[in-house]
């Protein structure tokens, strides 16, 4: 299955990143988390946005070359 064609709700997303809801929420709020879409009054997040995130977070966290 295409991660374009796959979205998870704001309960999934929490299950998969095991943070709380509430987490997601500020997240959202400071546009600090995954891209999401308002469907109606519900955030969903496509699995695509999701693993390019996760992506950057790890990224984020790997030590620079100039650290070492």
């Amino acid at each position: 299955m295409n991660p374009d064609d796959v979205w998870l709700s704001t309960d999934e997303l929490a299950a998969r990143l095991k943070v709380p809801k509430k987490t997601l929420a500020v997240w959202a709020s400071a546009g600090r988390g995954p891209r999401f879409a308002r469907i109606g009054r519900y955030r969903r997040y496509r699995l695509s946005d999701l693993l390019l995130w996760e992506q950057d977070q790890i990224d984020k966290s790997a030590p620079s070359s100039s650290d070492s």
